[in-house]
Parts: structure tokens; C-alpha cells; sequence
């Protein structure tokens, strides 16, 4: 997986001649965190909400469908398929009316 990164996200990256170091200027993430997101090795990045926001920087700078990107990351931090860390839960069940005039 190295050489084509997650989804081959790498390999998309080399043929749009994008060097790392050229997304880490523009986005302001570290080379480090960049390759991180290309290896599915998202243990390396800070977590929570940032990771989120990570990928779908790096996929708008090689210009890779994020959603994609993000099912993936989504998938393999949560492989049992419960709520997903994007809050995506069941609607709570309201048994009356919220308000009453």
C-alpha cells in the first residue's frame, strides 16, 4: 500500500506532479501528517475532528474525490459499522411535543 497510498491516492498525487512539500505549503499540514493520510496510518495524525478536516484538505490539493477519502478514514476507525465519529446517530424518539402554547 505504500507505493499507491490508500485508495492509490499517492500514485493520483505523482501523476498530478503534487509533491508533498507543495500541499504542506499550501495547507499548512506537516510532510509527516501528509504521509500519514497517504499510508491509512491515521494513528499518526492528532485525532478527533482534525483528521476530518486534514483529509478533506489533502484530497481538494491533489483533487481526489474527499468523500471517498473520508469513507475510507471513516471505515477503518470504526470497522464495526456503529454511529459514525461524524455524528451520524439515530434520531432520538420524541413521545410529545417539544413546546406548548
Amino acid at each position: 500500500m505504500r507505493d499507491t497510498g490508500i485508495l492509490g491516492v499517492k500514485s493520483w498525487r505523482m501523476q498530478k506532479g503534487i509533491s508533498l512539500e507543495a500541499i504542506a505549503a499550501s495547507t499548512k499540514l506537516s510532510v509527516r501528517q501528509l504521509q500519514a493520510i497517504e499510508d491509512g496510518d491515521f494513528k499518526r495524525l492528532p485525532g478527533g475532528i482534525y483528521n476530518t478536516s486534514y483529509i478533506k484538505q489533502y484530497a481538494r490539493a491533489i483533487e481526489f474525490d474527499e468523500a471517498d477519502l473520508l469513507a475510507f478514514y471513516h471505515d477503518s476507525v470504526n470497522p464495526g459499522g456503529g454511529p459514525q465519529p461524524n455524528g451520524n446517530r439515530p434520531s432520538p424518539q420524541i413521545s410529545g411535543p417539544l413546546f406548548q402554547n
